[in-house]
């Protein structure tokens, strides 16, 4: 297929690497080895992720692990967890999207460039539930349910681990890009409270933040460490005049972040039952409520969607999304003689997502005939369309502990895992889905222009009793893990896990890793792994009817079918089976003093039978003088849409890349200066692209504009060079994020819309007035970038629309420079 590259960026990113290599760099490395418990308010040092034996300092492990600090989240300027992370950690990507449903509120995440829901996200060593949403509008992550991120305060969170590494043979399925580890504080030392307010360049965006973290000892020195956060970020907006559809020229769309309100409460508890803590009952989750307020599409006056008398300039339809999300866990440790452990837990976690239509209408119901002539002429204009639930619970019991055999000590673990997932889809309101009062499509319903009128809400149908499900699956897992140390310097690991699924049958994978330290100053590390991910609940069980835009800019009712439907049977589609892969890592640790590090690790990950969204099947165009001549629109025509979509093992990848992580301390009397940044180098390719259908062809099935998006929709290079520079009570933080180029032609199709790299930089200053009371102020994005503006011409009609910027790809947004201030206090 035919690409278009942007600048040349081969001379910056060298300029980086030897920034680095003179500077050196790396957050989330350290060579202190002096371990930090979670309840102290000092920084983390040790990581547990990626081994289940003792726990090790970030440059110690087999298999390159980051870790984010409370420092690094105080300095950092997002105040949601996703950028965040994306802002500290250059594996990891959140992009930012809009005019895209619910996946404006519950944005994708994901590591080393692969999806969502191929990356597995902990809270406290425990697996996290994933969203109820389906992202299945054109943005990253399109097809995919992956973890919302968002959806954990920040206010809680002591640190994060972040395993770049394959682990299915690890943690189980969705871990094939890498695992994410969230631990809670456990303090109880204080109360601290923070507040933050912000806004942009333009004026828009407001943001107000406010926190509290407090935590209390119970007996046996235990704790209960409670977190409330609430935040409203105000919408933005960077539409152009619409110069297509209204005259005068206007700004018609609303393109940017929407309104937003969230509100958490979570905990993290442990009650000892002895003095000496061999005993422990455990418990944490938390609650959390975020409401979104974003647009659809403009209909203007002449649109057969529109109702003059209604709406005489046309209208904008108004898109509310509700978002509640709750977890609970709860557990029992116990350590044995002889260094053996044994923990038994539950874990429940459940995600919601409410639609609720405003400044809408359903133009079937207001040009319906009425009896005895003339038509109803009433309509809602607004009204609920549905909600998504996805609900998990999981029990395990692990136990490990060391094993001599024959005068060698091998530390084993091993355990059982049982995890029930269901999924629902429950029906809006009649209005937003019906045609007509009677539903009769027999019944002919002209709209304004004289065609058929349309049926449902405008902006974002309603789910129907025919798309309702409430469907589920179980699951077991037995894992063994095996770590030796079969000389003085090396280290050699090994990990085997077997699931069995109640819906397609069972799978095998493993993995074997090795560390070698010749000296303090060097080491070398490596593994090798086979990896799985089941196909999701949200993946079999959704099915939609939703309004989207087709290849030639034209909204269209596209149906999405799910597995099993007879729209897939007719297509031939299979069901769905697991995605299977293979990577590989090998890096090298270099110490060569005791306030310099550098990591360099290299890795490949192939993915077969990878489980993908359709592209938009719509029926062939012009005359046919037979079925058998239009196979497609002889399927679709039946179900009167234009077009469908599904969900089907369809592409082949491979993923390549290289990450570069390096780190300076000095210290003078009074100061610290940590010089620190990030290499980020990760390509993937598809490589088949097949198609189960006798109808569609594999490029068809997967069109370019879906390539498109697979390898180049993410940054292939994404760096972070920083600063922070600490002397007295001032600290000064400076970081320079590099984005690579992406593109995009899901809507400009076959033009490949090219958004160019870009560096953005962060910088702020915080003053302590005492340990217990610091403000800063801040700027995010500090010169102001935006992302390439759309051609023009060759792109059109969507800068004709109002379109500016970014949309189907945006890693770095389009808000340009956001300031804020903020206060943080304890007591």
């Amino acid at each position: 297929m035919t690409r278009q590259s942007g600048r040349p960026i081969l001379p910056r990113t060298l300029l980086a690497s030897a920034l680095l290599a003179a500077l050196n760099s790396a957050y989330a490395q350290t060579p202190d080895t002096t371990t930090a418990r979670a309840d102290d308010n000092t920084p983390a040092k040790v990581v547990v992720l990626g081994s289940r034996s003792t726990a090790k300092t970030a440059l110690d492990t087999v298999a390159p692990v980051g870790l984010i600090n409370v420092k690094d989240m105080q300095t950092a300027g997002p105040l949601e967890l996703g950028k965040l992370l994306q802002t500290l950690d250059p594996s990891f990507n959140f992009s930012t999207t809009f005019i895209s449903d619910g996946t404006d509120i519950i944005r994708p995440a994901t590591l080393r460039g692969l999806g969502p829901d191929q990356l597995l996200v902990l809270v406290n060593g425990k697996r996290r539930h994933q969203q109820a949403l389906v992202n299945v509008q054109q943005t990253i992550g399109r097809g995919s349910a992956g973890t919302d991120i968002n959806a954990i305060p920040m206010s809680a969170i002591h640190h994060i681990e972040v395993l770049r590494d394959g682990a299915a043979a690890q943690y189980g399925s969705d871990a094939i890009a890498g695992v994410i580890n969230i631990v809670l504080k456990s303090q109880t030392k204080e109360t601290q409270l923070s507040g933050s307010v912000g806004t942009t360049s333009e004026g828009d965006g407001d943001l107000v933040s406010g926190s509290a973290n407090t935590g209390f000892t119970i007996a046996n020195n235990g704790y209960v460490n409670l977190s409330v956060e609430g935040r409203r970020r105000d919408e933005t907006n960077r539409a152009g005049p619409d110069t297509l559809r209204v005259s005068p020229p206007r700004v018609t769309q609303r393109i940017g972040d929407s309104l937003a309100k969230d509100a958490y409460l979570w905990m993290n508890a442990a009650v000892p039952l002895d003095v000496d803590k061999d005993n422990e009952f455990y418990a944490f989750g938390g609650v959390s409520k975020r409401t979104g307020d974003s647009a659809g599409f403009f209909r203007s006056k002449g649109d057969g969607r529109n109702v003059p008398a209604v709406y005489p300039n046309g209208f904008l339809p108004n898109i509310i999304t509700t978002v509640k999300d709750a977890s609970f866990a709860f557990g029992y440790r116990r350590n044995f003689g002889d260094d053996w452990n044994f923990d038994v837990s539950v874990n429940h976690g459940r995600s919601e997502l409410g639609f609720h239509e405003r400044n809408s209408i359903n133009v079937s119901y207001w040009y319906e005939p009425k009896p005895g002539g003339g038509i109803y002429a009433e309509s809602p204009l607004s009204a609920d369309t549905g909600k998504l639930k996805f609900d998990q619970t999981t029990f395990n019991a692990d136990l490990r502990g060391p094993v001599d055999i024959g005068g060698r000590i091998l530390s084993v673990a091993t355990g059982f895992e049982y995890r029930r997932d269901n999924y629902q889809i429950e029906a809006g309101d009649p209005v937003s889905y019906q045609y007509g009062r009677t539903n009769n499509p027999a019944i002919r319903i002209i709209d304004q222009t004289g065609g058929i009128a349309a049926s449902g809400a405008q902006g974002f149908p309603g789910y129907t009793p025919g798309t309702e499900v409430d469907e589920g699956r179980h699951n077991i897992a037995l894992y063994l893990d095996v770590e030796h140390n079969l000389a003085e310097k090396l280290l050699v690991t090994g990990a085997l896990r077997y699931e069995k699924y109640s819906d397609f049958g069972n799978t095998t994978t493993g993995k074997l890793g090795m560390r070698w330290d010749p000296s303090r100053q060097f080491g070398l590390r490596g593994s090798i792994s086979t990896g799985f991910r089941a196909p999701s609940v949200q993946q079999k069980f959704y099915s939609s009817v939703s309004t989207n835009l087709n290849s030639a800019g034209v909204l269209t009712e596209t149906l999405t079918a799910r597995e099993g439907s007879p729209v897939t049977r007719a297509f031939g589609i299979s069901p769905l089976k697991e995605e299977t892969s293979k990577s590989f890592s090998i890096g090298a640790v270099v110490r060569p003093m005791t306030n310099f590090s550098v990591t360099a690790d290299l890795y490949r990950i192939d993915i077969d039978d990878r489980i993908v969204f359709s592209s938009n099947i719509a029926p062939e165009s012009g005359a046919c003088a037979t079925a058998a001549a239009c196979p497609i629109k002889a399927i679709l025509d039946p179900l009167k849409v234009g077009q469908a979509q599904f969900f089907t093992n369809a592409i082949d990848t491979t993923t390549d890349g290289f990450d570069l992580v390096a780190e300076h301390t000095t210290r003078w009397t009074g100061s610290t200066l940590v010089l620190s940044g990030q290499l980020g180098f990760n390509k993937t390719e598809i490589k088949a692209r097949r198609s189960q259908s006798p109808v569609l062809t594999g490029a068809q099935l997967f069109d370019d504009a879906q390539v498109t998006l697979i390898e180049r929709g993410q940054p292939r290079q994404h760096h972070v060079v920083a600063a922070d520079y600490t002397m007295g009570p001032w600290n000064l933080n400076t970081r320079a994020s590099y984005f690579g180029a992406v593109q995009g032609q899901g809507f400009t199709a076959p033009f490949i819309q090219t958004w160019e790299a870009k560096w953005l930089v962060d910088a702020s200053v915080r003053y302590s007035f005492s340990k217990r009371f610091t403000v800063a102020v801040g700027a995010n994005n500090l010169f102001d970038t935006y992302p390439t503006e759309w051609d023009k011409t060759k792109a059109f009609p969507f800068p004709q629309l109002g379109f500016t910027h970014c949309w189907e790809t945006c890693p770095i947004g389009i808000n340009g420079r956001q300031m804020y201030a903020r206060v943080d206090y304890a007591f």
